[in-house]
């Protein structure tokens, strides 16, 4: 019951804090699916040009399948495109897996993303290693490929 609870308040500050940032700055949100390990919703919310914090509520098919939750400060590093944007990114973050066992650590993602020309469309391509530190250490990667929509 504690875990429903957790994830229900996580996902309210998810969504709150897309309709506050959403409101501040135009086209600074981003919001669409994640397919891989894990797979769901993702959220991306620019700081500025080159920072940004990702989040996903996805559903996790590991070793046990399990409510997936992260979110990621994120860096990002403008590469050269004919048409669009490409960055490579890079961050820290946290993730918190709900299951028999559940599971709190820490990730470290890297990526590409492209922000395709004249859309509001972006692609993106992720690895990222973790480290869950709760109930006990272990090491893992999660990765996925996404896109999402400029709001």
């Amino acid at each position: 019951m504690k875990i429903i609870r957790l994830s229900i308040l996580f996902i309210s500050l998810l969504l709150l804090t897309t309709a506050l940032h959403a409101q501040s700055r135009p086209g600074s949100t981003e919001l669409g699916v994640i397919l891989g390990e894990p797979t769901g919703i993702s959220a991306k919310f620019w700081q500025s040009g080159t920072t940004a914090i990702d989040a996903a509520a996805a559903w996790s098919f590991g070793k046990e399948e399990s409510l997936h939750l992260h979110a990621s400060y994120l860096k990002h590093k403008p590469l050269e495109a004919e048409a669009g944007s490409l960055y490579l990114y890079y961050g820290l973050g946290a993730r918190a897996l709900f299951a028999d066992d559940p599971r709190f650590g820490a990730r470290i993602p890297v990526g590409l993303q492209y922000n395709i020309e004249d859309t509001r469309l972006s692609l993106f391509f992720e690895v990222a290693p973790t480290f869950d530190l709760i109930p006990a250490t272990d090491f893992g990667v999660n990765g996925g490929i996404g896109v999402r929509y400029f709001l």
